[in-house]
């Protein structure tokens, strides 16, 4: 099943019809919100506000665990993502829509990044952390509407919340990164981990603060203006989607648990057989 997680704007999807609403509780304590599941083009999905109803959570306060994990018990086999973020790159203007391939981590670690410890070790492979079906079902849509889609990027993602420095900026530029934003780590990786097919589409707002144009440096005004202005774009992309068939799940993401898990199940507690469990699925 497809679940739909919603950044800055995407707190809902217009035409959904609820079938079932998702307590928000979960062995890693509570997601941002009920997980919404129900009807949108004949097409059972799932969808989750990353940032909580009326954007309560700032991007470090986000439990991500408990999101996906949300997710994965309620059926999720493939997450597409929508989210804000700076371009680093000038061939990537801002209004425009982006897919990352890679990410760079370029947090602090005070988010909780994964799933296992306290008794169960596992190391899953993040060479390719993104999948590549979801990723070309998203561009050939984005060519039949005539939008212009970049693909094969790199993400680094920052703390926040602040907004980053030149330094920090050209920092990411020179490690060869093309977007910056704030939420997909630990996001994708723990998708991974709970053997989901993830990918996140990109709605450029700004050149973030690398160009020697101060006229062309982040602002937050100017963020949230673009950004309603291109959010409309993301709807309609994410809507002609929902209409037609899914992609393939790739078999090596959904068996990524296969050849990670280090610990005996002899050796788990009943609670961490359940919530294992449900990541193997």
């Amino acid at each position: 099943m497809l679940a739909i997680i919603g950044g800055t704007g995407l707190y809902d999807l217009a035409g959904l019809q609820i079938t079932k609403e998702h307590t928000a509780d979960t062995p890693f304590g509570r997601a941002s919100g009920p997980v919404l599941q129900g009807h949108l083009h004949d097409r059972e999905i799932l969808f989750l506000a990353r940032h909580g109803a009326g954007h309560r959570l700032l991007p470090h306060e986000v439990n991500y665990r408990a999101n996906v994990f949300a997710l994965k018990a309620c059926g999720a086999t493939q997450i597409l993502g929508f989210s804000a973020v700076g371009s680093l790159a000038e061939d990537v203007a801002p209004g425009e829509l982006a897919m990352p391939s890679q990410y760079f981590d370029w947090t602090r670690g005070a988010r909780e990044r994964t799933f296992f410890g306290g008794g169960v070790a596992a190391h899953i492979s993040s060479a390719m952390p993104v999948s590549g079906n979801l990723v070309s079902w998203v561009a050939d849509q984005a060519k039949q509407l005539q939008m212009t889609l970049h693909t094969g990027l790199t993400y680094a993602c920052v703390e926040g919340p602040r907004l980053g420095t030149r330094a920090e900026s050209h920092f990411m530029r020179s490690a060869g990164c093309h977007l910056v934003g704030m939420t997909n780590i630990p996001e994708a990786f723990l998708a991974r981990e709970a053997q989901i097919c993830y990918a996140t589409v990109g709605i450029v707002t700004d050149y973030d603060c690398w160009m020697d144009d101060p006229a062309k440096h982040v602002s937050v005004s100017a963020i949230f203006e673009l950004y309603g202005k291109s959010l409309a774009k993301a709807r309609q992309l994410l809507d002609a989607l929902l209409a037609t068939p899914l992609p393939p799940e790739e078999p090596e993401i959904r068996g990524a648990l296969r050849s990670a898990l280090m610990t005996p199940e002899s050796a788990l507690t009943p609670q961490q057989r359940d919530w294992l469990s449900v990541l193997q699925r």
